[in-house]
């Protein structure tokens, strides 16, 4: 999922108290520093100081005889030990799940006090995350191990505390609004109510090493289930403090179970276990293999190959370009939202939009981190797949194309300058060509393609060929243009007008594919109430049965 650009004004507008002001009992706080809820110090993990991440199951932090080594991204050192669980040390986490009826740990008819006390954990850890020094504390924790700028990492901190504040007081409960119909007689009546899962999983990236699972995370136990959760090995400490904030602010150590692993431990785990309900965010081919592995019990938010339009009109060039820019290259492309291909009206190419976005992308850099390591993709992959590109006639490198200077970025990773591609319609839509096209790059790589009034039935072509409808934007205010494309697209998540971007989802609207009945959302009480809840209905009939009523004949 991705974040907005924070405004310079946010920062200011921050509570400026500190940690303690909330919850005194920081001030005496025996850990490493002021944040009575951390183990680590963001700035202090390093090769000689590592930092270590454990396991939590049955209301216990745990360690395992396997650790799993993490390095920094930036320059290679050994810097975060991860304790993982292997195949043979599942079983506490399968118990743990099984304890947890289907009807869940909460409903509407079972433990209701429960839904308080999540507003009331809402409302704490959204405080907590307004405090500067907390959420200095993640933004910092966040940069060291998936590297983004720091305006994008603290971003993606105030979005979960916004999210938190939303579910706080009685938010909660009304997630489990129900409604009544009347019946055919009287003392019959229908209630429709949401009920939990019960034991589910949470498998999320590491892109949003806290925005995404906490989300998704605090949605499971909001409608009453009881989750079990794995991040990314990679970035998997931001959220195990997380958690240690959570329960600093009353949550049960027993209501969440986290295990680290590597996948084939975590797919055993869910065959074993066999969780109610799965939600995954990550790629389509591993989306795929677990939706069969699960019979279907699953919610996805997988690949996203995101496009945009600029329409006939042109107007403010230059917000534009650097809306584009900022689509594509934040966080180094690495969000299911980036623009992976950009349409660009020809009216548009006689502005300077194209030499724009050139000079806003040669001024990211690795120093503040604009411009970063890519961490599931290597240098050499993401030039091979350029280079092909570059074989499809008509097509040219608008930009970028090279591996990043002085740096040490360690090999398994990527290190490339913002990259442009440009294809021609007519070649993208070539069967030949489209699969390579439209395959994903999770980094700084995009294509852009031009297109004139007559071929909007192309680009409408090409977008009917795709098999990812997560986000999408139509960069026009000419509303027949707009009606014309959005009614012949899916995405999930599509912006129109003057100001659409694909990236820069907020926690007030719905983010999530469309098109899939296995989508999931994120963010909202649909998106909570659609992923991590289903539908009971309760037929109330007491009577009375009409008087000098009859056994009728047999029907």
């Amino acid at each position: 999922m991705s974040v907005f650009r924070l405004s310079k004004g946010i920062r200011s507008n921050v509570c400026r108290k500190t940690a303690s002001d909330y919850f005194p009992s920081l001030r005496f706080s025996r850990l490493v520093h002021s944040l009575g809820f951390a183990t680590v110090k963001a700035k202090e993990i390093s090769g000689s100081q590592p930092a270590e991440v454990h396991n939590l199951v049955q209301g216990k932090w745990i360690k395992s005889a396997n650790w799993n080594t993490i390095v920094d991204p930036l320059n290679g050192e050994s810097f975060i030990k991860v304790s993982e669980v292997d195949e043979s040390g599942i079983k506490p986490f399968v118990e743990s799940l099984s304890k947890c009826p289907k009807h869940g740990m909460h409903n509407p008819f079972k433990s209701p006090e429960r839904y308080l006390l999540y507003g009331d954990i809402s409302a704490k850890a959204g405080h907590m995350l307004s405090v500067p020094e907390v959420s200095d504390f993640f933004a910092k924790l966040i940069q060291r191990v998936a590297p983004k700028s720091y305006q994008q990492a603290l971003g993606e901190v105030y979005v979960t505390g916004k999210f938190l504040e939303n579910f706080s007081g009685d938010q909660v409960r009304f997630l489990a609004r129900s409604f009544g119909v009347p019946g055919n007689h009287l003392g019959q009546q229908s209630h429709g109510f949401r009920w939990p899962y019960g034991p589910v999983a949470v498998i999320t990236p590491f892109n949003f090493p806290l925005e995404i699972p906490l989300l998704q995370l605090m949605g499971a136990l909001y409608m009453g289930n009881k989750p079990v959760l794995k991040v990314d090995s990679k970035v998997c400490i931001v959220m195990e403090q997380m958690l240690r904030l959570l329960h600093d602010c009353g949550m049960p150590m027993d209501d969440v179970d986290f295990i680290n692993s590597d996948g084939k431990t975590m797919n055993k785990l869910l065959l074993e276990a066999k969780p109610r309900m799965t939600l995954f965010t990550g790629s389509s081919r591993v989306a795929d293999k677990l939706a069969y592995d699960l019979n279907g019990r699953i919610k996805l938010e997988d690949a996203g190959f995101d496009w945009k339009i600029l329409g006939p009109d042109v107007h403010e060039v230059d917000y534009v370009s650097w809306v584009c820019d900022q689509d594509a290259y934040a966080c180094s492309g690495q969000k299911c939202s980036a623009q992976s291909m950009l349409f660009i009206h020809e009216n548009w190419s006689k502005t300077s939009l194209l030499s724009q976005l050139t000079d806003l992308a040669a001024r990211r850099k690795l120093e503040d981190l604009t411009i970063g390591p890519v961490l599931t993709f290597t240098t050499e992959a993401m030039l091979d797949h350029m280079k092909k590109l570059l074989q499809i006639p008509g097509s040219k490198l608008l930009f970028g194309g090279e591996e990043l200077e002085n740096h040490s970025i360690p090999s398994v990773y990527g290190a490339i300058k913002p990259t442009a591609v440009f294809v021609p319609i007519e070649e993208i839509l070539k069967g030949e060509n489209y699969e390579l096209v439209t395959k994903e790059i999770f980094g700084p790589f995009q294509i852009i393609t031009e297109y004139k009034d007559n071929q909007l039935q192309l680009v409408l072509d090409a977008l009917e060929k795709m098999h990812a409808h997560l986000t999408a934007a139509v960069v026009t205010n000419d509303p027949l243009f707009i009606q014309e494309v959005v009614g012949k697209t899916v995405n999930g998540t599509t912006y129109a007008g003057l100001r659409a971007r694909t990236t820069g989802a907020p926690q007030n609207h719905w983010f999530g594919p469309a098109g899939d009945p296995r989508g999931a959302g994120i963010g909202t009480p649909e998106a909570i109430k659609l992923v991590w809840s289903c539908h009971r209905e309760v037929i109330y009939d007491v009577g009375p049965v009409p008087q000098n009523w009859q056994i009728p004949p047999s029907t």
